[in-house]
């Protein structure tokens, strides 16, 4: 790993263009979400621009759904993160213009790296996906301000 090559992430985000929870991003997802403490939890209801197979929610926004609600478990930790690994377990369709339900929890923590898990329920508490998630931490995670927290 001392072979790996030393990279500069500028962790300043820009939010609002965030494809998944970004509110200024046209074509975005513009997730909100929610925190426990422990676990957190977003609500969203797909239309039919995320649309895969035929009144059903193609697979890819349901990775990026995941991946999204799994960084957000790293964030309420108070850490910046970038994702090395999503592993996504699709098991019922989704269907469009229904809302679904996303949580995701922290399971593993160390200095450098975080691993998260998160379920996507349908509307009658089905789980139709489940993902996990390995996070490098970049550094603390910085508020609208600018300063870290």
């Amino acid at each position: 790993m001392s072979n790996w090559p030393q990279i500069s992430l500028n962790t300043n985000k820009d939010y609002d263009r965030c494809f998944g929870c970004g509110q200024a991003n046209p074509i975005g997802l513009k997730l909100n979400f929610q925190s426990d403490g422990k676990t957190v939890r977003t609500e969203f209801t797909p239309g039919e621009q995320f649309q895969g197979w035929s009144g059903y929610l193609h697979g890819g926004i349901t990775a990026c759904i995941l991946d999204e609600v799994l960084s957000q478990a790293v964030h309420m930790e108070g850490l910046n993160c970038v994702t090395a690994r999503l592993d996504t377990k699709l098991t019922h369709l989704i269907p469009i213009n229904q809302p679904i339900v996303i949580t995701s929890i922290v399971t593993n923590k160390t200095r450098k790296v975080i691993k998260t898990k998160g379920i996507v329920y349908l509307q009658d508490g089905t789980i139709a996906a489940e993902g996990l998630g390995t996070h490098f931490v970049v550094g603390p995670k910085e508020n609208p301000s600018g300063q870290e927290k």
